[in-house]
């Protein structure tokens, strides 16, 4: 496959934890574009479960196990996606939609990025079916009740998501 000329594109995301479609649309689009760099938020505003130092050794461990993919960065933003875009040179922001509700949440992202930074283009990837209805959210709430999400994250973040979210014994 070759790659679009497109320089540098960015996928940002809370990734908390990374799940199996966000490494899906990871090594596809790494595939695709020249370099990709996948960028993790950190909003002083938000809770996460994992801190932003944790999800980006999740998502470094995970893409160096990706053959054939050297073309792959992880960096933590703690500020504006499109300041981070244009401080990096890149051009084009990726984000990955499972279904319409995704897509009306990321257009309206979108445009509000467009509205900070016209320069700054964002492109949609639908997810891998497979991975359709992996929504970080409920995977946290599946492994706090003891579900089986050895589908849903690779094997590194399901032991440490479930170290987290383990329930002390009653």
């Amino acid at each position: 496959m070759t790659t679009l000329s497109v320089m540098k594109v960015i996928y940002p995301g809370s990734f908390d934890p990374p799940t199996n479609g966000h490494f899906d649309i990871i090594n596809r689009a790494a595939a695709i574009f020249e370099q990709l760099e996948v960028v993790i938020a950190d909003n002083p505003r938000k809770k996460y479960l994992f801190s932003a130092d944790e999800r980006f050794e999740m998502i470094t461990t995970m893409v160096r196990e990706f053959p054939n993919v050297h073309n792959v960065q992880v960096t933590i933003c703690r500020g504006l996606i499109v300041d981070f875009a244009e401080k990096i040179g890149a051009k084009v922001i990726l984000r990955g939609v499972r279904a319409l509700s995704d897509f009306d949440y990321e257009f309206e992202l979108s445009m509000m990025n467009r509205a900070l930074d016209p320069k700054i283009e964002t492109l949609f990837m639908p997810t891998d079916q497979k991975y359709f209805v992996l929504r970080s959210s409920g995977i946290k709430e599946v492994a706090t009740f003891g579900g089986d999400i050895s589908e849903m994250v690779p094997p590194g973040v399901e032991k440490k998501l479930l170290a987290r979210v383990k329930q002390p014994d009653k």
